[in-house]
């Protein structure tokens, strides 16, 4: 969370919180769904007016609505943003009227010297108006009508919540220092929120055995204090939900998931693929890594649960293996074989239980920040270029063989490399993937992703970047 200043969004299930959480940042972030149940982390967003608002899970869920150990854990993080909180928006039905679990959850502030703004929310049915006064009774100082589907009332609750809360101070660091933007995705139950709880050292983000626990994508701050006495690592981290296979999303809110993941992945500089050191590399990781690569995104592998790995070894060592050094050695080899088309992504063995590597991992994370920002010498690349082809040239067709007269890097973020060349249509997928080898080993770009732009011969000297 960015800002000092904050605004927690609470309420029982199914009131249109997250609705108007997503109302008030401005821009669609939380899932909205019919079904009770569907936040369940704290989601956090800086607010347009500069003060940090935070989506809480339902407070008051029913056995049917959700397993009993998500329930709790729910309302545990939903504690841990009201305590935190310079103010509450208390959120009711206004279509319901005021209902028991309203009254207890108003109880419950009072008893936490907490004085909510009430949100009497739905009122977009002038029938049913003579029900807002009704709330008027939980004796709360401040309380307004509003209609977060649409978006009746939002001006003056925004003008109301600027008025109560205290300057909040610039939402970036004073220093100006960018933080590096990295996602965790993976399968469900992999231990993506494990690992970031590990980083924050603390239960931040709900964990469980239960697959589909993570709905939403979390979006967390890191300073991390590599060495004492010196600047900490500035990290925005994304706790995204599990993806399932496509024939395996059996839900909207499943979509709506995936979605949000995808949308994740599109904002941050790193990707960071979660793979569950007792399985291996699945199909459905592959479709994973494949969508990174796709959104031009740097990419990096955590094989998760390692220790566990490594325990199961010890007690019933494979046959084949010398040691855990060589188990280790032929388990990255596999990773390399199932994940031939990646660039390169750098591996690291960790453990969200243990520890085990989290420094090593995040140092990881910064070194291909740094390499993202490379700029590739022009005759450096055609020379490279060059001798790749001498030394391999494509195959003919129909006579005539692929050639790059001349090469330009042209863009970062990701790297992106013009080819003029004399067929621009021809440039075979097993030749794409020779170059983009080579090119990544010769300037150390292993885990960044490179994307070729074609010109034919014809179209050498008139497009806008001209050979010298």
């Amino acid at each position: 969370m960015s800002g000092a200043v904050s605004v927690a969004i609470v309420g029982r299930p199914n009131v249109g919180k997250s609705r108007l959480f997503n109302r008030l940042a401005g821009k669609r972030i939380s899932i909205v769904h019919d079904r009770p149940g569907v936040t369940r982390d704290v989601v956090v967003a800086d607010s347009p007016d500069g003060f940090a608002l935070m989506d809480t899970g339902g407070i008051g869920m029913l056995p049917e609505m959700t397993p009993k150990e998500i329930q709790d854990a729910t309302e545990e993080q939903a504690e841990f943003a009201i305590q935190a909180a310079n103010l509450l928006l208390f959120v009711v039905d206004g279509r319901e009227g005021l209902l028991p679990l309203d009254e207890s959850l108003a109880s419950k502030f009072r008893k936490m010297g907490k004085s909510p703004v009430l949100v009497v929310n739905k009122m977009d049915e002038p029938e049913k108006s003579f029900l807002f006064s009704e709330f008027r009774k939980l004796g709360f100082e401040h309380v307004i009508s509003v209609s977060a589907e649409h978006g009746h009332g939002i001006d003056d609750l925004s003008k109301l919540l600027l008025s109560l809360l205290p300057q909040s101070p610039p939402l970036q660091d004073e220093s100006g220092e960018h933080r590096t933007r990295m996602a965790f995705i993976g399968r469900p139950n992999v231990g993506k929120s494990s690992l970031c709880n590990r980083l924050l050292n603390m239960e931040r983000l709900i964990v469980s055995d239960v697959p589909g626990t993570t709905r939403e994508t979390v979006e967390l701050d890191l300073d991390y204090e590599a060495e004492e006495g010196k600047m900490p690592w500035k990290f925005r981290l994304f706790d995204t939900a599990g993806l399932k296979r496509k024939n395996r999303i059996d839900s909207s809110l499943d979509y709506f998931s995936a979605v949000r993941t995808k949308h994740a992945i599109e904002e941050v500089d790193i990707v960071f693929l979660v793979l569950d050191a007792r399985e291996g590399v699945t199909k459905q990781d592959k479709i994973l890594a494949g969508h990174v690569l796709e959104e031009g995104r740097a990419l990096a592998i955590l094989v998760n649960k390692w220790d566990i790995a490594l325990e199961s070894f010890r007690k019933d060592p494979l046959p084949g293996y010398e040691d855990e050094k060589d188990f280790r050695k032929s388990y990255l080899k596999s990773i390399r074989k199932e994940l031939f088309f990646l660039p390169d992504s750098p591996v690291c063995f960790v453990s969200a239980q243990t520890g085990h590597a989290i420094k090593d991992f995040l140092q990881m994370g910064r070194d291909l920040n740094t390499r993202l920002d490379k700029s590739i010498s022009t005759s450096a690349l055609n020379k490279l270029i060059g001798e790749m082809w001498e030394h391999r040239p494509p195959s003919k067709i129909k006579g005539k063989r692929f050639k790059v007269f001349y090469a330009v890097q042209v863009e970062n973020r990701p790297f992106r490399i013009k080819l003029f060349c004399n067929r621009e249509h021809k440039l075979a997928d097993p030749y794409r993937r020779y170059l983009e080898k080579g090119i990544h080993q010769k300037f150390g770009l292993a885990g960044c992703p490179l994307k070729f732009s074609l010109a034919g011969k014809e179209a050498r000297y008139t497009d806008d970047i001209k050979p010298k």
